[in-house]
């Protein structure tokens, strides 16, 4: 019946906001790419038929998600030879990232939570097991699953202090479905307990898998740094949200007044946002350039110059030439982004209050004293003291790289969980 329900509100939801899609499409192209995958259409590259292997089907939301099960999918190709993988994104920034990781023949978009289309892919694939990354929980996508006995996991997994409350409200839509789940891997105790509450039955605790993320090779823009920035320091913004350029720019004009040797590089997290964002550099009376311009015969970055990250996937090898990197999303109110990408490097961490998101990791990090939280009007007050402070900045920095080594592991667990999950599924098929 609740499903029922949810169907309903979900036709009405379409039918609804149909047009505001279709607009959106054709002026902004945001929906178009993928959209028959989205609505069911399976190409034939990843159908069962091109590949007789046995499936495993793994989703990732975005970019995030897809770079925190780069490392299992890796380790479970290697424990796992006699199965094909299958990886799934819902954005198209997810969805380069994913192709360019993992190869182009087997990445999709996910299809919307369609009875039919999620029926459609199902089908074509006939996955033996479905591995959902982080809390990407779709009542049709698990519904069809159940039906068909094909095991649900959901890996890396947490519920946010901002989404908490939703699913609290939707408790009836939830509980039955997940407690259906065959097991949840969670990031913390608290998403343990959050999860149990949901109904979830099997839950345990092994970590967060963005802990075993380490860059091990440069990107093109990290090498173009190197090159180009000479003797000059580095501040590294990254996956900063509107109105952060603006407040990253005003303490920019405060800090190149007192340091002489500093140039900024700011990544926006949404590709969308990077025409807007050069267009707020031209305006504001700073000296600055994209990325995307740069090439090996450039000129030198100058000091006080900002350089616009405009290109995907390369910010976490650029946190590696930081002196002191901003993580954003922090100074809104919008949950923050993953200190850990600049935390392996050693490189000193500032974030504003709002790590909801990552409040597991920051606390972490707070606890060996190994982050600086501030607030916008403190913002370069806050970077001048890295700046300044030569040893302390350092052992800060390192404090957050014995952080990172310390939490690792999650992915082993993972995967030990997971294959024998198979070897499970594998037997009782047997028997039967």
């Amino acid at each position: 019946m609740i499903l029922w329900l949810y169907n309903l509100a979900l036709l009405i939801v379409v039918a609804v906001a149909s047009p505001w899609w279709l607009v959106r499409m054709a002026t902004t192209g945001k929906y178009r790419e993928g959209i028959w995958q989205r609505l069911g259409m399976v190409p034939q590259r990843v159908r069962r038929e091109r590949d007789l292997r046995p499936a495993i089907w793994l989703h990732a939301v975005s970019v995030g998600e897809v770079i925190a099960i780069s490392r299992l999918v890796e380790e479970l190709e290697a424990a796992l030879p006699e199965y094909r993988l299958l990886i799934s994104t819902t954005t198209r920034t997810g969805q380069s990232i994913a192709r360019e990781r993992f190869g182009k023949e087997r990445v999709f978009y996910c299809p919307l939570d369609l009875p039919w289309a999620t029926a459609l892919w199902l089908r074509a694939i006939r996955p033996e097991l479905l591995v959902l990354a982080e809390t990407e929980f779709w009542p049709n996508l698990l519904s069809g699953c159940f039906r068909r006995g094909i095991p649900v996991v959901v890996v890396n997994a947490r519920i946010s202090d901002r989404s908490w409350p939703r699913y609290q409200r939707l408790l009836r839509l939830w509980k039955p479905l997940l407690r259906r789940m065959t097991l949840a891997l969670a990031q913390s105790e608290v998403d343990s307990e959050r999860l149990r509450r949901l109904g979830c039955g099997h839950v345990v605790t092994v970590g967060n898998l963005k802990f075993d993320i380490r860059q091990t090779k440069n990107s093109p823009a990290t090498t173009l740094l190197q090159r180009l920035s000479g003797n000059l320091r580095l501040v590294v913004a990254g996956s900063t949200l509107e109105g952060e350029e603006r407040m990253l720019v005003d303490a920019w004009k405060r800090l190149t007044a007192e340091h002489s040797d500093l140039a900024m590089v700011l990544a926006p997290r949404h590709p969308e946002r990077f025409s807007a964002v050069a267009g707020m550099l031209a305006s504001s009376e700073v000296l600055w350039r994209k990325r995307s311009l740069l090439d090996r015969n450039s000129t030198p970055i100058a000091a006080g110059e900002i350089v616009l990250l405009d290109s995907v996937g390369e910010l976490g090898s650029v946190y590696s030439q930081a002196t002191v990197a901003f993580v954003g999303g922090s100074l809104v109110a919008a949950g923050g982004h993953n200190p850990l990408e600049p935390a392996q490097f050693g490189v000193p961490i500032v974030m504003g209050r709002h790590y909801a998101n990552f409040r597991a990791i920051v606390e972490s990090l707070l606890a060996d004293d190994a982050i600086r939280i501030t607030e916008a009007e403190t913002l370069s007050d806050t970077l001048d003291q890295f700046l300044c402070g030569g040893a302390a900045a350092e052992e800060l920095g390192a404090r957050g790289r014995r952080v990172f080594d310390r939490q690792a592991g999650a992915t082993r667990q993972t995967v030990e969980a997971l294959t024998a999950l198979i070897a499970t599924s594998t037997e009782k098929r047997a028997r039967e």
